[in-house]
């Protein structure tokens, strides 16, 4: 049984934590989490408390949560303490991190730029040290990009792979469970928890090819192809074998559009009843990807569909059982703070989509490690496996981030 152990939130100068709706929980005396501090995004239900989802008139019209989420609650049963919960993009439709109603939390690595989104304050409560791993969500891409954006690991789990019971919904068939952590053992600790088993990487089978994202590489500048060299290598010495492929023979700009399209009619039909009847007051950015939501069209749709399926069928012929895929998890280091709106909203946001929706698309588990930098500041390496390959890639990250 949990209890609360916190009435205020946690004093930290990073604006990562909730405040009109904080809570702490203590997590069990025992267990492979003991001791362990974690963050929990505001998504995520805790039984007699609001869920905030980034936007006030969303707090204001929801009652509070009557179950716990129970990946909160796998959590606090292996021993971890929750401190509070995190700042999230409004109702989580956006990848930077600036929220117009609650700000933007600090990102440790780099103070003057954004710390990414919608796990904006998942992430910096992690890079910054309040807590030692926090939960977040990935539908588009707001745990891969933060942790790309502000240096530390991070994952996107299969599809399906980790509960998401007592969790708001966004994009359903999108819509997975990930974390961050500083520490590779942590990491690895928190998926030995909330996927079930020991993380070692050994079945069904121990990565044997690393297979080159060409394509993706050949989207991103190449300073960022050449501050990424190290990784690749590092990751195709572990892995063994080394193989350049072509993920997208009809360019990565048209699955975008088709990821674009679904997840866009998936968001309206969750959430437009709730914006046609209480009409909130959005930010810019926010209001105008939900006006574009309302308009999608079901013949797009029912194309879009049709093309994810295309996609899936490619990437099942395309990573093999013990196949690694690895790519930029990021076009760019972190924008700065005070870029043009139209800047991050647009170019950043498709040209970071583009690579992204990659795994978004197949279901796919995906982890960003914090093995190079550009510029001084932190650049994420992703590497991608088969559905349910999560141990595996986590067992990989340990091993590529013990070396260094």
């Amino acid at each position: 049984m949990t209890s609360l152990h916190a009435q205020s939130p946690p004093d930290d100068q990073l604006g990562a934590f909730c405040r009109e709706n904080h809570v702490a929980l203590e997590g069990a005396s025992e267990g492979l989490l003991a001791g362990l501090t974690f963050a929990t995004k505001d998504v995520f239900h805790i039984a007699g408390h609001r869920t905030g989802f980034g936007q006030p008139d969303w707090l204001r019209t929801h009652p509070p949560a009557e179950v716990t989420a129970v990946a909160v609650q796998q959590l606090l049963d292996a021993g971890a303490h929750m401190t509070g919960k995190t700042h999230t993009d409004e109702l989580t439709y956006s990848l930077s991190g600036q929220n117009v109603h609650y700000g933007t939390p600090v990102n440790p690595a780099a103070p003057d730029r954004i710390p990414g989104g919608s796990s904006n304050g998942s992430v910096s409560a992690v890079a910054g040290g309040l807590v030692d791993f926090a939960l977040g969500t990935d539908c588009g891409g707001s745990v891969r990009l933060p942790a790309s954006y502000c240096g530390v690991l991070g994952i996107r789990t299969s599809h399906g792979r980790v509960s998401l019971d007592g969790v708001v919904p966004f994009a359903s068939s999108f819509d997975v469970a990930g974390w961050f952590a500083r520490d590779a053992d942590v990491f690895s600790r928190v998926g030995t928890v909330l996927l079930g088993g020991e993380p070692d990487g050994t079945g069904p089978a121990a990565p044997r090819r690393l297979l080159y994202a060409r394509d993706a590489f050949d989207l991103v500048d190449s300073r960022v192809t050449d501050a990424l060299e190290g990784p690749v290598a590092k990751a195709a010495a572990a892995i063994g074998a080394r193989e350049d492929v072509v993920v997208s023979p009809k360019g990565l700009a048209d699955w975008y559009e088709t990821f674009r399209v679904l997840q866009a009619a998936e968001i309206w039909s969750n959430l437009g009843a709730w914006v046609k009847a209480v009409k909130p007051s959005f930010g810019p950015g926010i209001r105008e990807r939900f006006e574009v939501a309302s308009q999608v069209k079901e013949e797009d749709v029912v194309a879009a569909k049709a093309k994810r399926q295309a996609i899936r069928s490619r990437m099942n012929e395309l990573l093999k059982e013990a196949d690694i895929l690895c790519l930029p998890t990021s076009p760019r280091v972190a924008p700065l703070k005070d870029a043009p709106s139209d800047d991050l909203e647009i170019q950043v946001r498709q040209q970071a989509m583009s690579l992204l929706c990659i795994a978004g698309l197949a279901g796919l588990p995906q982890v960003n490690l914090p093995l190079a930098t550009l510029g001084g500041l932190p650049l994420g390496f992703s590497l991608v496996a088969r559905w349910g390959a999560d141990a595996q890639l986590l067992a990989l990250s340990k091993r590529l981030t013990a070396q260094g």
